[in-house]
């Protein structure tokens, strides 16, 4: 059974690295470097200028342990989500494909390989629709909700009723390759297998995030913002993204 105490900012946070390996791309993601020492996790947030019950409130969801929403900071957790993005979009899902092409046959009539090139970039193409939406139009919306500024015909509801977990294609990819492409103990696709695997766990957990931290905390605010009566009603951009998702 998964230890559910929480993290506290007084411990080292090189035993919580110990403890959770994957908590290297949470302080990555929080622009928190290596090399700490023995700080304790509350010196090394500070060090950074990271708002440490946010980094605990992520550290403890990922690591299966108890959190919650009620203190964290939504700026960090927005710059967070942010560079996750930047992550996925601009390194992971790039290297994989780079690596896919290195260990499928693509040199002949493998119509298995095109097919699952193909059903990658669709794939990418989709998260890339997603987290441009999120980027562009939820965190704007948010970011005026911090400035005390309601927005016009949307609220974060809209968002979380349609918020699908973009891990899930990933794994039907993984099943694919598994179950149709004759692997002859390729060693290069093999290794590209355990990449989509880590993928996948890292886009569900980061929609997790969003979806027991940032939602929750996003509605707070929102109650809280028009209890005060915010200040100006603002429009969001109407991106063709955002016009698929409301109607």
């Amino acid at each position: 059974m998964a230890d559910t105490v929480k993290y506290k900012p007084t411990d080292k946070l090189r035993n919580l690295v110990r403890d959770n390996s994957s908590l290297l791309m949470v302080m990555s993601r929080f622009g928190i470097s290596s090399g700490f020492g023995e700080k304790s996790v509350d010196e090394v947030c500070c060090m950074h200028g990271v708002d440490v019950a946010t980094f605990l409130a992520v550290a403890n969801l990922i690591s299966g342990k108890d959190n919650d929403h009620s203190s964290l900071s939504l700026s960090s957790l927005i710059g967070y989500l942010r560079r996750a993005h930047t992550y996925f979009l601009d390194y992971n899902l790039p290297t994989i494909r780079r690596r896919l092409i290195e260990a499928l046959d693509c040199s002949g009539s493998d119509d298995v390989a095109f097919l699952i090139l193909k059903f990658y970039d669709e794939y990418v193409t989709e998260v890339r629709k997603h987290m441009e939406y999120e980027d562009t139009v939820v965190f704007t919306y948010v970011d005026d909700l911090l400035q005390n500024r309601l927005g016009s015909g949307f609220t974060i509801s809209v968002f979380s009723g349609k918020h699908n977990h973009i891990d899930v294609k990933l794994k039907e990819l993984k099943d694919i390759v598994i179950s149709y492409y004759p692997n002859k103990c390729n060693d290069m696709l093999n290794s590209v297998l355990f990449d989509i695997i880590n993928c996948e766990q890292d886009l569900a957990s980061h929609c997790n995030v969003e979806d027991m931290l940032f939602i929750p905390a996003v509605e707070e605010l929102e109650r809280r913002v028009r209890e005060q009566g915010g200040c100006e009603t603002v429009e969001l951009p109407m991106t063709p993204i955002h016009q698929k998702l409301i109607s």
